[in-house]
């Protein structure tokens, strides 16, 4: 190899050194950089594992759960204070808390919109974020709804309003109707004159209708912190058990709870007037008075005094049998009496005398009741048909089911439907003008009695089987709860609705207790001791939800209060 090969030959191998140095330099370099890359990657990644997610680190929370923002929190009271008109309180919460009630976009759009400046309106609308589509079309029409009209009012501004109709209202394509009635108006300007003028008063009612468009995270409602009150009492209220107070002694202060001291479980008075078994007995509407019926072939009225003490008033005589039942008329100063298989006697209240004795030749009465509005009187008879007399006595109609013995009806409040117990396993709803059938209960046993709702709503069935069914009237009726416990083997028992909103059930019992239940839970809460014979027949009384009233076979009345040496947690002292 000659000298000029060899230096060739270094100086190659010298190139490709410093080639692959530079390039190898060069990997290192961005190896070196990806690794750096990686690590600090690594290090921001886990930084970010490590952390809340926003919605955690950057909302501020009040109370013991964390689930209660604090910014929403100081909203709402700020909204309570100025519902109540303590404005200057209102705007030093706001400074003091840095925390405005209503955004700027907010607060600018009401003042347009109460000044009538309805083309900025529109604009301020548009910037205002968390509007869907659908919300953000109906609040514009609102608003252009008054820009049109401003334009129409005005004597040569015609044109001006048929263009925001064509090219601002009509595009929204929503309420095409009232598109028809404002283009009609253009044509007819009789129409717009006798909307609202664009007065003070009629911006602000503009103003309420567009607010209570926008989603309440924008607008708090005036009225949330009361519904949020309102809806926690409603919830331990529904969660008591035994809660029998009216909600005017309800407190914000404790958590609420009743106990079994608030429910009428002591005896209070026995009244031991008639001289045999009580059949029935019944308070009146308002709660003043007691009326009873018995074996005894009489009926009694008893007063109940403002001490909560029952006094006898009157003993009715008349009736050659004993006495089914007696009604009490809707202004409660009348009370019918039905004799068993016999006549039916209309009574003054107050005076104990009888007014009209109701009878049909050849056919005896075993039930009866009153019109809501107290003109007509409806009878069942021993023929198992219906009669309807007015009060002075003409029968005004008379029609005949297939029915068994018309042991028990009543009438809606409404008057349009008659309740009566059908074929011994079904009740009946006849339309009061047509005497159709609209509605039909069929139950799995024999029904020996029924009691209706204050509200129309439900209908509680006693059966043979030792059971009482509450039946929900609305829509398609159901059976929504069943209460068991009482004995019946041979008489008729009868139960009834009771309590704050009647909220219980109360039954009579052959085995000689008072036996009451939870409505909603169909809890059995109580059997109440006392009486020596079958308990025929319950009755709370509808004002003082305090008095609970029994009949028996051993012919005295029970009258039941709260216990005295109970607090309201249900504790003996």
């Amino acid at each position: 190899m000659n000298a000029s090969k060899t230096i060739q030959l270094f100086n190659s191998w010298s190139a490709f050194h410093h080639r692959s140095h530079v390039a190898f330099g060069r990997v290192e370099k961005v190896l070196g950089k990806l690794t750096r890359y990686n690590f600090y990657s690594l290090l921001a990644l886990r930084y970010l594992m490590a952390q809340p997610l926003t919605s955690q680190r950057d909302v501020e929370t009040v109370g013991s759960k964390g689930v209660i923002k604090r910014n929403e929190y100081v909203r709402i009271i700020t909204r309570a204070l100025y519902s109540l008109n303590y404005n200057m309180t209102a705007d030093l919460l706001q400074e003091e808390s840095r925390i405005p009630l209503d955004s700027s976009e907010v607060k600018l759009l009401e003042k347009q919109v109460l000044d009538g400046n309805w083309e900025e309106s529109v604009k301020t609308l548009c910037t205002i974020s968390l509007l869907d589509k659908a919300t953000r079309s109906l609040a514009s029409f609102l608003i252009l709804e008054q820009k049109f009209l401003k334009f129409l009012r005005m004597d040569d501004n015609v044109l001006d309003a048929l263009n925001v109709l064509r090219k601002e209202i009509v595009p929204l394509g929503i309420n095409l109707n009232r598109v028809h009635e404002l283009a009609a108006w253009i044509i007819s300007p009789s129409g717009y004159r006798n909307t609202d003028q664009d007065t003070e008063s009629a911006r602000s009612e503009i103003l309420k209708k567009l607010l209570n468009l926008l989603p309440h995270s924008l607008v708090i409602p005036p009225t949330r912190l009361e519904s949020i009150v309102e809806e926690a009492l409603d919830l331990q209220r529904g969660a008591c058990l035994f809660h029998n107070v009216f909600d005017s002694d309800l407190s914000l202060y404790p958590d609420h709870q009743c106990g079994r001291g608030r429910l009428p479980s002591s005896i209070k008075q026995i009244l031991q007037v008639h001289t045999d078994e009580v059949w029935f007995l019944q308070f009146s509407h308002d709660g003043k008075y007691l009326a009873s019926s018995s074996k005894d072939q009489s009926a009694i009225i008893w007063q109940v005094m403002d001490g909560g003490k029952v006094s006898w008033k009157h003993t009715l005589i008349g009736h050659q049998k004993p006495v089914l039942t007696v009604s009490w008329s809707p202004d409660d100063n009348q009370l019918l009496t039905c004799g068993e298989d016999e006549v039916i006697r209309r009574w003054d209240a107050n005076l104990g005398q009888c007014l009209h004795v109701y009878e049909k030749i050849g056919v005896g009465f075993i039930s009866c009741a009153w019109s809501p509005d107290g003109r007509v009187i409806l009878a069942g008879m021993t023929n198992k048909s219906f009669s309807l007399w007015d009060v002075n006595g003409a029968e005004l109609d008379c029609w005949e089911e297939n029915t068994l013995r018309i042991s028990e009806m009543a009438i809606t409040d409404a008057r349009d439907m008659i309740v009566s117990i059908c074929r011994g396993d079904t009740i009946v709803f006849l339309d009061w003008e047509e005497k159709r059938c609209r509605k039909v209960i069929q139950e799995e046993e024999v029904i020996t009695s029924f009691s209706l709702s204050k509200d129309n709503k439900f209908l509680l069935v006693n059966l043979t089987n030792q059971e009482i069914h509450l039946w929900s009237l609305e829509g398609y009726p159901q059976v929504v709860a069943r209460y068991k416990g009482h004995t019946r083997s041979r008489f008729i028992i009868r139960s009834c609705f009771g309590g704050c909103e009647e909220a219980f059930i109360a039954s009579g019992s052959e085995d000689t207790q008072v036996y009451v239940w939870h409505r909603g839970s169909g809890q059995l809460i109580q059997a109440l001791d006392g009486h020596s014979g079958a308990v025929n027949c319950v009755s709370w009384n509808p004002v003082n939800i305090y008095m609970l009233a029994s009949a028996s076979d051993d012919g005295a009345i029970r009258i039941w209060g709260p216990d005295p040496r109970m607090d309201q947690f249900g504790f003996k002292s």
